[in-house]
């Protein structure tokens, strides 16, 4: 009784830095949405390399070229395949040059949407961050804890050997008088 009541104070404070997690990290806008079609996958875990449009103004000829940009997209589950329409949408940092996160599939090239993993959603994607920052949290304090306990045990070690130095100092310079008082 006492786990599951842990687990649903665990789950609910989870939710709960989820939730103030996605409102800090947007300024409580809603991220905006972006286009494209994935060019490579299955070369890096977890990531591919969408394509999306855009156009560029040239000065000199007074018109727009196309100049599209290529992101790489951090794919949680792993089920995006080379030429499928996708929706991305920025997020939080992945690593140094993944900003995007896929939010879901459009048109899928190839295997069905229903056959791959699914893609998980926002609240899901900030649920397993808060759950992996809440268990690093519980580490650290742990490690903490075990590091002051080694740090007191040590402490407490070196007192008892100076303690014991000095037993046996002041035994030898009281060692003769006790000794004769002993025989007595």
């Amino acid at each position: 009784m006492a786990t599951s009541t842990t687990a649903a104070a665990a789950a609910s404070s989870v939710a709960a830095l989820a939730a103030q997690m996605s409102k800090t990290a947007c300024g409580g806008k809603p991220f905006r949405e972006l286009h494209g079609v994935v060019v490579s996958a299955g070369l890096m875990q977890r990531t591919v390399k969408v394509r999306v449009g855009g156009q560029k103004w040239n000065s000199f000829l007074q018109k727009h070229f196309d100049a599209p940009k290529t992101y790489l997209v951090h794919d949680p589950a792993d089920s995006l395949r080379t030429g499928d329409v996708v929706s991305i949408t920025p997020g939080f940092r992945t690593s140094k040059t993944k900003r995007h996160v896929v939010k879901s599939i459009i048109a899928p090239a190839g295997v069905p949407v229903e056959e791959r993993p699914a893609v998980p959603s926002e609240t899901e994607r900030w649920e397993r961050k808060a759950a992996k920052k809440l268990a690093k949290e519980e580490r650290k304090t742990l490690r903490d804890h075990a590091q002051k306990t080694a740090d007191a045990l040590e402490h407490a070690e070196r007192l008892a050997r100076k303690a014991h130095r000095e037993i046996l100092l002041r035994k030898r310079i009281l060692g003769g008088g006790a000794a004769v008082a002993g025989e007595e």
